[in-house]
């Protein structure tokens, strides 16, 4: 996996009225939406494969009225990115979902489409087919197993240039809209859908952007029985731009109030296997990593 550095400032990725512009930008309209979000929505980003052939017969799929289904946009697997809905309205790209007690998340999100051909079949002469009859090299294959199966196969490998600039991408729209969830396809509805799939890192988008996993360079075998306890309480400063505060030391437990913001001063009482303890207004457990430590007043 390459070293990802996201940065939309850098990539020259600017919104204004709900539209984006910047280099390898583009826009493409679709009539394909039900109206504009209601009240501060969108809050969420739901990350697909369009499981094209190609960028543009994808962007084509999505913009045809005769289709019922859109995305806000897509990103070619040369990082060009295709705008096909403002912000600001409601695209068709979730379909029958669910996620954390809501129903319905085109209601909430805006949907990113990879150009991906999604899985693919080994067809016994060293090669890999697509369902529309792709046929790709192994350079250009994933094999890892999806996190709703219990099996490795085989997946379209996505591109550096596609990666880095979805990471650019959902950085500005996290800093724009205000978003607290990243979620793919296949975690808004498990039982029919596969995508983004284990080639797309999207924990680590996640925990990039919201500050929500656990760290990926901890050793969890090492860190099982490593506790530490301050006698006095450590200054530490936030610096991702949101930091989700948990009930304990892990991703499975609940969410407590509001996350902590870039910035931030709390006091670290104690460190568990990659996630502190904090003291702000309340107490609480954050990913260690999102953390610098500061000396004492």
């Amino acid at each position: 996996m390459p070293t990802l550095q996201h940065n939309a400032s850098a990539d020259n990725l600017v919104i204004s009225k709900h539209r984006l512009s910047g280099s390898d930008v583009s826009f493409t309209p679709s009539s394909n939406t039900s109206g504009p979000f209601k009240d501060s929505f969108p809050d969420t980003i739901v990350i697909h494969f369009t499981a094209g052939s190609s960028l543009s017969s994808s962007v084509n799929v999505m913009t045809n009225p005769n289709n019922k289904v859109s995305a806000h946009l897509a990103v070619g697997r040369q990082g060009e990115i295709v705008q096909m809905l403002p912000f600001n309205k409601i695209g068709w790209h979730a379909g029958k979902s669910s996620w954390q007690g809501r129903t319905s998340l085109n209601q909430y999100s805006l949907g990113i489409e990879l150009d991906n051909a999604g899985e693919l079949t080994p067809n016994g002469e060293g090669f890999y087919t697509s369902w529309f009859g792709g046929v790709y090299e192994s350079s250009d294959v994933f094999k890892g197993t999806h996190r709703n199966q219990t099996a490795p196969r085989y997946w379209h490998r996505y591109t550096e240039a596609q990666i880095m600039r979805t990471f650019s991408l959902c950085q500005l729209l996290c800093r724009q809209y205000g978003i607290t969830c990243i979620v793919g396809h296949e975690e808004i509805a498990p039982d029919r859908k596969v995508d983004p799939g284990p080639a797309f890192p999207l924990d680590k988008l996640r925990s990039r952007m919201l500050g929500d996993a656990e760290p990926s360079h901890v050793d969890v075998t090492e860190s099982n029985t490593q506790i530490n306890t301050f006698d006095v309480p450590q200054p530490a400063v936030v610096r991702a731009s949101k930091l989700n505060v948990r009930s304990g030391p892990g991703t499975h437990y609940e969410k407590q109030g509001l996350p902590l913001l870039a910035g931030d001063k709390v006091e670290i009482i104690e460190v568990k296997k990659g996630w502190a303890k904090v003291e702000r207004t309340t107490t609480g457990w954050v990913s260690e990593q999102y953390l610098a430590t500061v000396k004492a007043e």
